[in-house]
Order: C-alpha cells, then structure tokens, then sequence
C-alpha cells in the first residue's frame, strides 16, 4: 500500500491505460456523455474487441489495465466472461469497475480473476457495503472511485444535503480505505487536463493510494501528478491518440 509518509514510494506513479466496454465492445469514453459513445479509433489496436485491445496494451509493456464496463455500470449484465478471457489470455491485473451494489457482485468479480474491484459512488448504495466488502475481501482488493462531474459527487447515497467529495473521502479513511480513485467523469476524453487543485487536496487528506483519472493531456501532466505522490494514473485517450507514447513512459520509467 502506498502511504504517504512513504517517500520511496511517493515518487511512483503507474501509468494504467483504460478500456470502457459497452455493448461488448470498446468503446472511446468522452466527458461521461455514455448515450455519444462511439466504437474506439485507436492507433494502437484496429479492433473493438476487448480482448484484442486489452492484448495490444500488454505487447506495449503495460501489467494493469482498468477496465470500465459500463454495461454492468448502466444496469446490465456484466461482461465476466471477457473479463476472465483477458486476464487468463493476457496476464494482465484487472481493476475493474462494474457496477458493484453488493458483496456477491464483487465477490463474482474475484471468481473471474479481476485482480481489484472498484466501487464507483455512482452506484454505490450505501457506505455500509463498503466496510461489507472490506471486512470480507480484504482491503487489499478494493478501490472506491470518488466520481465527479463538474465538481459534484455522483452518487446514490441518501442525503440530506449534497454530500461533499472531500468530507466523503475522510469517511472512506476512517471506513479503513486505503485506495481510491478520484474520477472526473466530466473531463474524460477531453484532453483539458486534470483539476490540479482537487487532486492536491485529496492527496493531502487521504493517507493511502490515489489514483487520477480523467483530462490527462500529456507526459506534463503525469510528471506533474507524479510529484504530488499519485500512485497511478489512468489514460485512455492520450494513449490512443498518440499524444502520449509509449516510448516516452519507458524514457521516464512511467511504463511499469
């Protein structure tokens, strides 16, 4: 786990590219509008197939790939069988995202070889399941994606009043979270950059891992992230598009 206060470990960061499946195939995710999605157009894979994309990624050097199934986000059935297929096929660690609402959901997740489940706000029902899944899995093996759009937590959860995403966060802390991704949905795909401002406030108030996902335009930002202490990254567009490449993470030391 990383911590903060380990500083051989602050200076990692993992650069984990990303995969959103939707009606079985991979899709290229902008901005959280899931309704505009269209078939990926990659200059690293010709193919749709999550297998095939998932198999290109690891040729090129990567060990993680985090999956989105945004059927099993959206209420669907979960693509487990291709999620299976590409762990077994490709050797690669799984963090999974697919809509998990209850222990069984996660549990099923670990029978088919997904190496960390992620339990989005989105779809989270209640915080109780959180310390559910923790107590019963192991903290090891789960991730929370603070979801963002525009700046405000998506999420299920009854409130009174809109929960705030940093007060929700020390929650998962004392809840005994150790890792979270922090997720602006809004900047997905847009190449605008990350919101520097929030991530180095969740940095300094979460004492275990953070992930960032979400407006990664380039190596300046991952180098940027990096001297914060994040534990890992997540692209999809700027790897697709080229504007970050894969030689350049390996110059870095960013390809791991």
């Amino acid at each position: 786990m990383l911590t903060r206060n380990s500083s051989a470990e602050a200076n990692l960061l993992k650069v984990i590219p990303v995969i959103d499946i939707l009606g079985g195939k991979v899709v290229h995710a902008v901005r959280g509008r899931r309704k505009e999605y269209q078939p990926l157009r990659s200059r690293l894979c010709s193919s749709t197939n999550p297998l095939d994309v998932a198999a290109a990624f690891r040729k090129l050097g990567f060990s993680t790939l985090y999956v989105a199934d945004l059927d099993a986000i959206l209420g669907g059935k979960a693509n487990l069988p291709v999620l299976r297929d590409i762990a077994d096929k490709t050797g690669l660690e799984l963090m999974v995202d697919a809509g998990v609402d209850s222990l069984k959901k996660a549990e099923r997740l670990l029978e088919n070889h997904v190496s960390k489940i992620i339990i989005g706000t989105e779809t989270l029902p209640a915080i109780s399941l959180v310390s559910e899944v923790i107590s019963q899995l192991g903290n090891e093996k789960v991730i929370i994606s603070i979801d963002l759009m525009n700046s405000q937590l998506l999420s299920r959860l009854s409130t009174a009043s809109p929960m705030q995403p940093m007060a929700f966060l020390q929650g998962l802390q004392n809840a005994g979270v150790t890792q979270v991704i922090v997720l602006d949905l809004a900047r997905v795909g847009s190449g605008e950059g990350v919101d520097v401002h929030f991530i180095s406030e969740a940095r300094r108030k979460f004492h275990g891992a953070v992930f960032v996902g979400g407006g990664v335009r380039g190596i300046s930002d991952l180098l940027e992230l990096k001297k914060m202490g994040i534990a890992g990254v997540l692209v999809a567009t700027a790897l697709h598009s080229g504007a970050i490449s894969v030689d350049e993470l390996r110059q870095l030391k960013l390809l791991t």
